[in-house]
């Protein structure tokens, strides 16, 4: 007999932000579904990093401690940074440091597997959670009582007074919901690379801009390090066919000397693309992370705006219930629209501005951005609210 269950909210996505979204929720008193595709692994100290790693700033930390995951992240593995660098010039270096801002670092370096490992242990905990993994869903449809009807594939049913979007930039729920997006794609691919290092990583990360595209290290944990390099898609899939010895190679031609001695361990790619939903909600579905929103890498924000998103969303709702309002319904989704929207279109828009500043070639913009390098590291102030605004705090 097909099972037909209710739920107050269902999160449809459980990564890195849904599974935020979800725990969220659940500690606010929701009563919460969250439906995945595929379980996290089981964390494995002998395993070589994942290949997608994320830097989580000290908003972010806070945030995921406010949630009692940020303790099981600690006991997996992560690496905390304190420096930032980013130069074109040698003589043009912008040098962002935690002391700056009396913080003990900038925020930490982990795996995404491990992040969505330890919101995963967090959520299997609580008694106001129905984890539907391994489960696939094959339609949505609106109710007569305006609730949403999720579908899955085994002719289950679900229904719930909010759906929660945090199934990726390719969205189900946001096609489903026929929220539109602009799109666009950057001239740029970017690989990941996980290498040992022959000396300790240290605690600084670091980018130099070249005319190809921005190459970039993340310190990791032991000697483990994490390479990003950005060049045109058609070089970017030639270096991922790459054998590890030949990769080897290209590396050590394309990276500065500090980079010192790496081996590569593994590699994965993926094209550039920007999106941005025309809305966030709508009655009874919100969107969240990279279903409403993705941006350049370059400054590693992806997955905190996707956290700033999780707590606006889970304040909103909150009060708006401890209010007696509807929360689940559009006005009150609005609230959670305003806040979010204008932040990452502002994000957005700085990383469009470094990504077409910096691949540009003509001399005088050359000239024009190590000098735009220079005045930033003289900044003081400014440096630090910048600092301060990208770190979330």
């Amino acid at each position: 007999m097909m099972k037909h269950q209710q739920t107050e909210v269902a999160v449809v996505g459980g990564g890195m932000v849904g599974a935020a979204v979800a725990l969220g929720l659940a500690r606010e008193g929701f009563q919460v579904a969250v439906i995945e595709q595929h379980l996290p692994a089981a964390f494995d100290a002998s395993e070589p990093p994942d290949v997608r790693i994320s830097a989580i700033s000290s908003a972010s930390v806070g945030f995921l401690r406010s949630l009692e995951a940020w303790r099981r992240v600690q006991a997996m593995r992560s690496h905390p940074y304190t420096r930032l660098e980013t130069w074109e010039w040698q003589q043009a270096h912008v040098v962002f440091d935690a002391g700056e801002l009396q913080l003990p670092e900038l925020g930490y370096m982990v795996e995404n597997a491990v992040l969505q490992r330890a919101l995963w242990q967090a959520l299997e905990a609580h008694p106001q959670v129905r984890c539907l993994c391994p489960a696939t869903l094959s339609g949505m449809i609106r109710e007569e009582n305006g609730q949403h009807q999720l579908q899955f594939t085994d002719g289950q049913r679900l229904s719930a007074a909010l759906v929660v979007g945090a199934d990726g930039a390719d969205s189900r729920v946001r096609q489903w919901a026929g929220i539109g997006i602009h799109a666009w794609e950057y001239s740029q691919s970017c690989m990941l690379v996980s290498v040992q290092c022959a000396q300790a990583p240290g605690d600084a990360t670091w980018q130099e801009f070249t005319p190809q595209g921005p190459r970039a290290f993340l310190p990791l944990f032991d000697n483990w390090g994490s390479l990003a390099w950005y060049d045109a898609p058609a070089r970017i899939r030639q270096l991922s066919n790459m054998p590890m010895a030949q990769l080897q190679h290209e590396i050590n031609r394309a990276f500065p000397q500090r980079l010192g001695e790496v081996t590569p361990v593994n590699c994965g790619s993926f094209p550039l693309v920007r999106r941005h939903a025309l809305s966030y909600v709508q009655d009874g579905i919100a969107l969240v992370g990279d279903a409403a929103h993705t941006i350049h890498p370059l400054a590693g924000q992806g997955v905190n705006l996707g956290y700033r998103d999780a707590q606006a969303l889970i304040d909103v709702l909150a009060r708006a219930r401890n209010y007696g309002e509807c929360w689940y319904r559009e006005p009150v989704l609005k609230r959670y629209q305003r806040q979010r929207q204008p932040d990452n279109l502002v994000m957005q828009s700085a990383m469009d501005l470094f990504y077409a500043g910096f691949s540009n070639s003509l001399a005088p913009v050359k000239v024009l951005r190590n000098l735009g390098l220079m005045a930033a590291q003289r900044a003081g102030v400014l440096k630090r609210q910048a600092l301060r605004y990208a770190l979330g705090l």
